[in-house]
């Protein structure tokens, strides 16, 4: 008897962090999480951060030091919006918080590409990007011969 296999898709990223407080309060305040767990051991400190009660992040307390772009590992870490709209309301809302972009304002993906976000950084410097599958017809592309999201 053969088991059917399904389809996978991505469950939850778990993400090293060096500072949990800080960190959480940057996704919720940021991204709209909400706390669904947290393990405050001392020395195993954790959190499920999710939205409508689906875990979607598990940032752990246990890095040395910030992201580092070169080493293997997460490149860069993406949401899917609904519509373009969504996306220039986190990067209105990421301003006030004085998040810093990667790109200025919201880029195409890929030269005439309709696909397009934008891209910043955590307070680790890990790379996030918010982005839609269509909307960003006209926005730059800031590569021109790569993928946007490849070279923040």
């Amino acid at each position: 008897m053969t088991t059917a296999i399904s389809r996978l898709r991505t469950g939850h990223v778990g993400l090293n962090v060096t500072d949990l407080d800080r960190s959480l309060a940057f996704y919720r305040d940021a991204l709209d999480f909400q706390v669904l767990g947290e393990g405050k051991e001392e020395d195993r400190r954790f959190a499920f951060l999710g939205q409508d009660g689906e875990l979607v992040l598990a940032p752990w307390e246990q890095a040395d030091g910030a992201y580092v772009p070169t080493a293997a590992g997460l490149h860069h870490l993406a949401f899917s919006a609904g519509a373009i709209e969504e996306v220039r309301g986190y990067e209105a809302r990421l301003r006030d918080l004085g998040v810093a972009f990667a790109y200025e304002g919201v880029v195409a993906h890929g030269e005439g590409a309709a696909s397009g976000g934008i891209f910043f950084h955590d307070p680790d410097g890990t790379r996030l990007e918010i982005s839609v599958p269509a909307g960003a017809e006209g926005a730059p592309a800031p590569v021109e011969s790569a993928p946007t999201c490849g070279f923040f």
